[in-house]
């Protein structure tokens, strides 16, 4: 791999870092990379966050920090995002984010003043958000806050973390206020927003909701997890966060020896240490009570205080052991809490108290609702989870599903969408790719080859492997092996090379389907393998091109089965076969011209022009009467037969077809591939919903050789607007690529994310993510 040299760029004013990648040496273009990239810095808008911020110790510190970072992450090229951290008097803290630029004392009145002054001053600052709570403010003159609101002349995003119901007037006329002086206003769960409405009379435009964030995990084996800890053999009950007396914990022991009578093996961990806030006023007063009980009724082998602050991969790794958490808050006004969430994004069971955010998100398919402080219901809906593994287990994925939206990368797609109305319509948004992330590849990849399907991220054996699948993953690893040079990318091809060898048949043919156990499955003789066959001579040809750079025994394994293949090339009739067939063949006739093959792609061709002639006309340029999956495919192999052969007729089909193709495709600026649901037939009208990502990446991947070729402009942006589809820009603005697992999920539908990350799907957005890597 190229060895790069990193330079750092301080802007004179602030403290970030921003880092420039050069694999060059020489002066000139050292000195235009971080010319360039100065310049970019200097003009992108300023965010400046209002909040509480860690090392702070407080719900809404860590929630700030998450989302920062999820936005930063996914659009740091789009904005510069500053800090003003909240303290008082008494609470002063050092930062060592270099994003915290200035701190506000809220128990200092002038400090309110100086603040306004110095954002009304800063040309950058485009839009000031607020994470607020009212205790922040609780030290403050009464209209220090609302004074500071009203002074400012930037636009204002204020997130209400605390929405309390049936104000008195007095009260209803300060929130209002605060409202009132704010571009928009958010909340957290549909509850808030229509008190919000109905209580404090604020206007419905002006309110946006965006749940609390969560962080992805990867579904890993709850057994290890307990291993890992000491906890194999128990039954995990969990609750967790700065502990004070509101989360109500002596409920969950008082129902522990009902529990314990039935289940000896339950272990309840109760983990954090206490809040710093009450740690001032009262000391560890409620954590000894909470001792004092599991002493008195014996519990001393069935709970366990975990008294630190844990860091987050810690935290994560101990709810996913979890059995099912136990949710005990005593305040019905709170609106939301990240411990609940954090809890629903790991798939634990829940047994909850009837918080707002509890009662939208749980229902018989997802959790278990208690009244406040009734340790009995507790205890027999513990019982009932307990004694139901399949239930258990129905409700973590229905969990999985219903949180799944909350994802912190979606809510910084949903922040950043409030930030382009705010800004106007004349403000460009610019996505960063994920960083390159072959585990989930690795994980479906056994010594025998690419398993085809996946439960959320877990590879599912029990589905067997195909040659489809196992075709594409050599494509994906060869491109990558072309950017990185990584060796261990060669193990990972040979598999997939070996596999394709494994499953051609003694009359030189290949089967697709292979069971668990190896063997060839009689769902080969039930489906046409024209397509299978053309995607194997696809990724044969593919590797051969790359002869240069691959083991000579592997391009002379791969010679040879495309060898023996190309006697039953012209035996392919079926559309998308013969385009894979002539991708193969084209990059096979890179590196081993032959009049042969030549001749073999002119035969392919002739007949999809003869198709192409025979279906289109009256507004419908296209193969057949109908358009399906893999679209793309076809105007490309139209185009690479004519770079072959120079064929007019072959760029005249490939231009109009692919245009044609684009046309039903892209519009607004985003695209949105032909459904699975019901395909596209001649005269219809299309279905809106239904995408797979393997469309998405072969549209980018003909996108990309129609740019290569004809250096058109517009098929790039084309090319990194369909890109953009992985990562949010989708009619749900959700993510489709999961950056924590390095998987890819199944399809995006009407109204979710289908959240199993299968092989077609994951090699399918490596392949375009390998693309876009040439043009970032």
């Amino acid at each position: 791999m190229k060895n790069k040299n990193i330079y750092q760029i301080y802007d004179t004013n602030e403290t970030t870092e921003l880092i420039c990648e050069t694999t060059r040496n020489d002066a000139a273009p050292k000195k235009r990379a971080l010319h360039a990239v100065s310049l970019q810095y200097n003009t992108l808008p300023e965010i400046l966050f209002i909040t509480s911020y860690p090392p702070r110790e407080c719900g809404i510190a860590t929630y700030s920090q998450d989302l920062i970072h999820a936005i930063d992450n996914k659009f740091g090229q789009s904005f510069l995002l500053r800090m003003c951290a909240l303290e008082t008097k008494d609470e002063k803290f050092n930062y060592d984010d270099g994003k915290v630029t200035c701190v506000l004392d809220t128990s200092d009145s002038a400090g309110f003043l100086n603040l306004s002054n110095k954002i009304n001053q800063n040309e950058r600052i485009k839009i000031v958000i607020i994470q607020h709570e009212f205790g922040f403010f609780k030290l403050s003159q009464k209209n220090d806050f609302l004074n500071f609101l009203q002074q400012l002349k930037k636009p204002v995003i204020l997130v209400f973390h605390t929405v309390l119901p049936r104000p008195d007037e007095a009260f209803k006329t300060m929130v209002g206020a605060l409202a009132n002086a704010c571009k928009f206003v958010v909340v957290m769960t549909e509850t808030s927003k229509g008190v919000l409405s109905q209580d404090y009379e604020i206007p419905l435009h002006k309110i946006e909701v965006i749940a609390h964030g969560t962080h992805l995990v990867s579904n890993n084996n709850m057994a290890f997890l307990k291993n890992k800890y000491g906890l194999t053999g128990r039954r995990v009950l969990s609750t967790f966060g700065l502990l004070n007396p509101g989360k109500g914990i002596e409920t969950s022991i008082e129902a522990l020896p009902a529990i314990v009578n039935t289940n000896p093996e339950v272990l309840f961990l109760v983990i954090g240490k206490t809040h710093p806030g009450v740690i001032k006023s009262e000391g560890e007063k409620y954590r000894c009570m909470l001792e004092a009980k599991v002493l008195s009724l014996n519990l001393e082998k069935h709970v366990k205080f975990v008294n630190q602050y844990l860091p987050l991969p810690v935290l994560m790794e101990y709810l996913r052991l979890t059995d099912i958490y136990l949710f005990t808050s005593k305040d019905p006004h709170q609106a939301v809490s990240g411990t609940f969430s954090y809890a629903m994004s790991c798939g634990c069971p829940i047994v909850s108290t009837p918080i707002p955010q509890a009662r939208e998100m749980l229902d018989e398919h997802t959790g278990i609702i208690i009244e406040f402080q009734h340790s009995g219901q507790l205890a027999a809906g513990v019982i009932k989870l307990l004694g139901d593994d399949l239930l258990r287990k129905n409700i973590s994925i229905n969990t999985l599903h219903k949180i799944a939206p909350t994802a912190w990368q979606n809510s910084a797609i949903a922040h950043v969408l409030i930030f382009i109305e705010v800004l106007g319509p004349d403000f460009s948004l610019q996505y960063t790719p994920p960083v390159l992330n072959l585990d989930h590849i690795k994980q479906l990849t056994t010594v025998f080859g690419m398993i085809q399907f996946s439960k959320i991220n877990l590879p599912d054996i029990n589905s067997g492997y195909t040659l489809d699948d196992n075709a594409r993953a050599l494509i994906a690893l060869c491109m990558h092996y072309e950017l990185t040079h990584d060796e261990a990318d060669l193990d990972l091809m040979n598999i997939y090379l070996n596999f394709i060898k494994y499953c051609v048949q003694p009359d030189e043919t290949f089967l697709n389907y292979v069971d668990k156990d190896k063997n060839f499955s009689p769902q080969n003789s039930e489906t046409n393998l024209e397509d299978s066959r053309g995607r194997a001579i696809w990724a044969l040809g593919f590797l051969i091109s790359k002869k240069d750079l691959i083991p000579l025994e592997m391009t002379k394994t791969a010679q040879g089965l495309i060898k023996i293949s190309l006697q039953h090339i012209e035996e392919m009739y079926s559309t998308r076969a013969m385009a894979y067939n002539i991708k193969g063949l084209f990059y096979y006739h890179q590196k081993h011209e032959s009049p042969l093959v030549m001749g073999q792609i002119e035969i392919l061709a002739d007949r999809l022009a003869a198709m192409f002639d025979h279906e289109s006309g009256n507004n419908w340029n296209w193969f057949e009467n109908y358009m399906t999956y893999a679209n793309s495919i076809l105007p490309e192999a139209m185009l690479l037969a004519w770079l072959s052969v120079k064929k007019t007729r072959y760029l005249e089909i490939a231009k109009k077809s692919f245009e044609f193709l684009l046309s039903q495709t892209f519009a607004n600026n985003q695209i949105k591939v032909i459904s699975n649901q019901t395909w596209l037939s001649k005269g219809g009208t299309r279905e809106q919903h239904g995408e797979q990502p393997i469309d998405v990446s072969y549209t980018i991947l003909a996108l990309d050789t129609f740019y290569r070729t004809f250096k058109d402009k517009v098929y790039l942006d084309k090319l990194k607007i369909a890109f953009n589809w992985f990562v949010g820009h989708n009619h749900l603005n959700r993510i489709i690529y999961n950056p924590c697992t390095g998987g890819c999920y199944d399809g995006l539908e009407e109204h979710q994310v289908n959240l199993n990350q299968g092989a077609e799907s994951s090699v399918s957005y490596l392949m375009a993510r390998m693309v876009v890597e040439k043009y970032s």
